[in-house]
């Protein structure tokens, strides 16, 4: 469910990279034609670029890239022309410092990527500073947040549909009388959540509400401002319908008095190859306005020209 548009006859990774370099050269930098190449080639397409680039020219196209743009439009082409991979542990990395500290992000990774995918990332992670993700992840985290986060970025669960509909029964009765007891910190709660797979956890949630008539976000409104249960209920969000988490996201990115940039650009480099499109829908359905407009009503230039391009608007 990606938006990305590749077009049909992709030129040869020795064309773009020759491109890209041309778009560097001269007085000024072309962003147009930076966008229409690196806007428009998929990860492999875009690895291949780089490997290219870095034979031909004897440069980093990452390190050129920086050298000629600037501010928002900087950033969105930086993590999208970075690996998947390479652009979650980046993100990561950012999310545990002290300055960019970011629970959510930590835990919107951990739980909205694969058990493959979120593997090489703590691969990547490890290549590229010299740590593990767990580590500097318990570090920057304390009481509740760490008992949880810890976890969940270690997690490797089963991908498949098979689900044990009694296991279902019993974790839900689980969940429900912790919940009940306001013991949101319970180790059960924890390794019900940072353990089983998704389709588990959907089935133990969909009795859940069956069973005690309440949707368990729901039961974990008791305290709105609390910040531990915010992320708790985020995090289930995440496993069970990550693009109601991400509608989310861009709504309150968008909808704030100034444009959260970070926000906007973190989802849409990391979602439009995923499930932009039912994002973008769930947008739609939520906000009754195209996510395409909202973007053009609240951003400019080729910051703006960039992001509809990966969203795949029109002829961005």
């Amino acid at each position: 469910m990606a938006s990305l548009k590749v077009p049909e006859l992709v030129p040869s990774p020795a064309e773009d990279a020759e491109q890209l370099r041309k778009a560097f050269q001269g007085w000024g930098t072309n962003e147009a034609l930076i966008i229409s190449i690196l806007a428009h080639r998929n990860a492999a397409q875009r690895k291949i670029i780089r490997e290219t680039y870095a034979q031909t020219y004897g440069e980093d196209l990452l390190k050129d890239l920086d050298k000629e743009l600037s501010s928002d439009f900087e950033r969105a082409v930086l993590l999208w022309v970075l690996d998947p991979a390479e652009r979650d542990a980046f993100l990561a990395n950012e999310a545990t410092k002290r300055l960019t500290s970011n629970n959510w992000i930590v835990m919107e990774i951990a739980c909205t990527r694969s058990s493959h995918d979120l593997f090489v990332v703590r691969q990547a992670y490890h290549a590229r500073f010299k740590r593990s993700l767990e580590e500097d992840v318990a570090y920057h985290t304390s009481g509740d947040f760490r008992k949880l986060l810890v976890p969940l970025v270690t997690s490797f669960r089963y991908e498949g549909d098979e689900v044990n509909m009694t296991l279902a029964k019993s974790e839900a009765k689980i969940l429900h009388e912790k919940i009940s007891d306001k013991a949101y910190n319970d180790e059960e709660i924890i390794r019900i959540l940072t353990t089983r797979s998704k389709s588990q956890i959907n089935a133990t949630l969909n009795h859940y509400n069956n069973a005690f008539g309440n949707a368990i976000n729901k039961d974990l409104k008791t305290d709105p401002e609390d910040e531990y249960l915010k992320l708790l209920r985020a995090t289930i969000k995440c496993l069970t319908c990550p693009e109601k988490y991400f509608e989310k996201v861009l709504r309150l990115a968008i909808n704030k008095l100034g444009t959260d940039e970070w926000a906007l650009t973190r989802v849409v480099t990391t979602r439009a190859e995923v499930d932009m499109q039912r994002i973008k829908e769930e947008y739609h359905r939520r906000n009754s306005v195209p996510l395409e407009r909202a973007i053009d009503t609240d951003t400019s230039g080729d910051y703006e020209k960039m992001l509809l391009a990966l969203i795949g608007h029109g002829d961005a």
